[in-house]
C-alpha cells in the first residue's frame, strides 16, 4: 500500500476514506501464492459490513421503526443504525442463530424475535409483524436498492485503493473475491466500482454446501433452494439471491468459486495464523475461494473480502483445533 508500509513478513494496512481497512500479509500471500490484499470489514462498529447498508436504509427511509430480518450482522447494524437516529427495531432472527449474535443484537437495543425456520420462515413472521405494525419498514438485508446503495460504497473505496496503488507506481489490483449469501454486499461491489469507472473483475465466494447463487449463474435464473443449508458460513445461508441483486449479479460477476465447508474452516484458520485475524466462517468465504481455487488466481493481484468477525466463540475454536493440511493449508 502507499501509506503504513512495513518491512516484509510484516502487516502492512492503510485506512480509506470510510470505514475498510486494506491489508496486506506477505506471510498470507506466500501461503496463497497470490498478492493477496485483504479487506478487513471486522473492524466495522458492528463487526461486519452490515452497517454500511443499515446506516443507509435508516437514513433514506421516513419509517419510525424498522423490521429486518437477519441470522446476525444485519440484525445488529440495523438495531445500532435505528438506536443512532431514535427509531424503534425488531429483528427475527433464527432460534438456532448464534448466541454472540442474539446478544449483540439486543445489547443495541432492538426487540429480537426467535423463531423456528423449520416450522416459520423468518418471511413469514416478518410479514406477521408487519401487519400489526404499519408504520414500520420491511429492511431486507440484500434484495433492497437502498442495501445495494449503502453497499455500493465498499466498491468506491476499492476503486480509490486503486487509484492509490497506481499513484505509488503499483499495479492495480486484477480481482476482488467476495462472499455470496443474498448477494448485496457483491451487488454493492459491483455498483460501486462502475460507478466509479473502474473494471477490477469481481468473483463471489459461496459455500457448496449453500451454491444457489452459482446455480443461477449456471442456469440463467435465480435459483431457490429448497429451505436454509446449514453451511458454516451462517451468513451465506439465504434460500436465493434477490432479484435486485440478480439484475446486478448475473452480467456483473466474474464467476462464482464454491467452496467446500473444511476449506472454510481452513481459511478462517489461515486468517489467524497468517494475518492475525479473528474472522467468523462467512468473513473466511473469499480466502477459502481462493484456497479451493489456486490456478484461478495464482500469482495475481487479489483483495479478498473478510465481511465480518462476530464468531461464535465455540465453533471459532472447534474450527482452529481441526487438523491442519487437509484442505490445502
Amino acid at each position: 500500500m502507499s501509506d503504513g508500509q512495513v518491512s516484509d513478513g510484516v502487516m502492512s494496512a492503510v485506512k480509506s476514506s470510510g470505514r475498510t481497512t486494506f491489508v496486506e500479509m506477505p506471510m498470507l500471500s506466500d501461503r496463497l501464492g497470490a498478492e493477496v490484499v485483504l479487506a478487513v470489514e471486522s473492524f466495522q462498529p458492528t463487526g461486519s459490513f452490515k452497517l454500511r447498508a443499515a446506516e443507509y436504509v435508516v437514513r433514506h427511509i421516513p419509517h419510525p421503526a424498522v423490521i429486518a430480518a437477519s441470522s446476525g450482522n444485519f440484525g445488529a447494524a440495523m438495531a445500532y443504525a435505528c438506536r443512532a437516529a431514535g427509531k424503534r427495531c425488531t429483528v427475527v432472527m433464527p432460534a438456532n442463530s448464534v448466541v454472540v449474535k442474539i446478544e449483540a443484537v439486543r445489547r443495541l437495543g432492538a426487540t429480537v424475535d426467535l423463531v423456528d425456520t423449520t416450522r416459520t420462515p423468518r418471511a413469514t413472521r416478518v410479514a406477521e409483524l408487519a401487519a400489526a405494525d404499519p408504520t414500520a419498514y420491511i429492511a431486507s438485508a440484500y434484495d433492497d436498492e437502498l442495501v445495494i446503495a449503502g453497499n455500493a460504497s465498499l466498491g468506491r473505496e476499492l476503486a480509490a485503493c486503486n487509484t492509490a496503488r497506481r499513484a505509488a507506481g503499483r499495479a492495480p489490483l486484477d480481482a476482488v473475491v467476495v462472499p455470496v449469501g443474498g448477494g448485496g454486499l457483491a451487488a454493492g461491489l459491483v455498483q460501486g466500482l462502475c460507478e466509479c469507472g473502474d473494471t477490477t473483475a469481481v468473483v463471489g465466494a459461496e459455500p457448496l454446501m449453500a451454491n444457489d447463487a452459482a446455480e443461477s449463474l449456471r442456469q440463467g435464473r435465480i435459483v431457490v433452494s429448497d429451505g436454509e443449508r446449514q453451511t458454516i458460513a451462517d451468513g451465506a445461508r439465504t434460500a436465493s439471491l434477490g432479484r435486485a441483486n440478480w439484475a446486478i449479479l448475473r452480467t456483473g460477476l466474474a464467476g462464482i468459486v464454491e467452496v467446500p465447508e473444511a476449506t472454510i474452516g481452513a481459511a478462517l484458520r489461515l486468517l489467524f495464523s497468517a494475518a492475525n485475524l479473528k474472522v467468523e466462517p462467512t468473513g473466511a468465504l473469499a480466502v477459502g475461494a481462493v484456497l479451493a481455487d489456486r490456478p484461478r488466481f495464482a500469482g495475481r493481484r487479489v483483495c479478498c473480502i473478510v465481511s465480518g468477525g462476530n464468531a461464535d466463540p465455540t465453533l471459532f475454536r472447534t474450527l482452529l483445533e481441526e487438523p491442519q493440511g487437509a484442505a490445502g493449508t
